[in-house]
């Protein structure tokens, strides 16, 4: 299985695309990782890509793998990223 891209290689990637410098790209990347954290409770989506939006889980029984005693776990609310459908296609193909 190949390896995932790095932040750095990444940056590369997108400086050479764009003719801008690497530290720029690098910039680029950062500002909207924070862009998509501060606006993820409004839905941040990225088109062609997809979008981080906030769910809310409800409390639940569980179970530990390791004694087998029920337990009880609480509702939170936690981030999700949906896929868009553009980007399944581009990755799976059509079907």
């Amino acid at each position: 299985m190949a390896k995932a891209m790095t932040k750095s290689q990444i940056a590369d990637h997108l400086a050479g695309k764009a003719g801008i410098t690497k530290k720029a790209a690098a910039q680029l990347l950062d500002d909207l990782a924070a862009l998509a954290y501060k606006e993820a409770k409004n839905t941040f989506a990225l088109p062609g890509v997809g979008k981080l939006v906030l769910a809310n889980r409800k409390a639940r029984m569980g179970r530990n793998p390791q004694t087998g005693e029920a337990i009880k776990i609480p509702a939170k609310r936690v981030v999700k990223f949906r896929v868009a459908k553009a980007a399944k296609d581009a990755i799976l193909g059509k079907r």
